[in-house]
């Protein structure tokens, strides 16, 4: 399993509150929309990055992580798994605390590198599904 238990609740409690959402669209249909709406509820601010840079749940759109001017905490992964170790790499050179790669999102190699940069990861978990799983709501 990619993330223990206690990874997935230091990532969500204490990791920091500010999620760049990588995939995050105004599209309703998409996961990546409801499940950036739990995260705002659960107190984290969400940065939906997408190459629309879009705004989505009133937070202002980002077409790559690189071009968020602030930092950012947790890099939430909403890509497929032949993009999302690129997506990874970013997050490292970003100075995010965190990776997330969210459900049926894999990339054993983009593991390795980002807990050997001293990183937490989670892979192939969702933390819409964690939050209340940890009791934490």
């Amino acid at each position: 399993m990619y993330g223990d238990t206690e990874t997935i609740r230091r990532i969500l409690t204490e990791t920091g509150d500010t999620w760049a959402v990588v995939g995050l669209s105004g599209n309703r249909s998409r996961a990546a929309y409801g499940v950036a709406a739990v995260l705002q509820r659960f107190g984290k601010r969400i940065v939906p990055v997408h190459p629309k840079a879009e705004a989505v749940h009133g937070e202002k759109g980002y077409a790559t992580l690189a071009d968020i001017p602030f930092p950012v905490d947790v890099v939430d992964v909403f890509v497929h798994s032949a993009l999302a170790g690129a997506i990874a790499d970013e997050a490292v050179a970003k100075g995010a605390r965190a990776v997330w790669f969210q459900l049926g999102v894999v990339d054993e190699e983009a593991w390795e590198r980002t807990r050997a940069a001293g990183l937490d990861m989670v892979m192939d978990r969702c933390p819409a599904i964690e939050i209340p799983a940890l009791g934490l709501v």
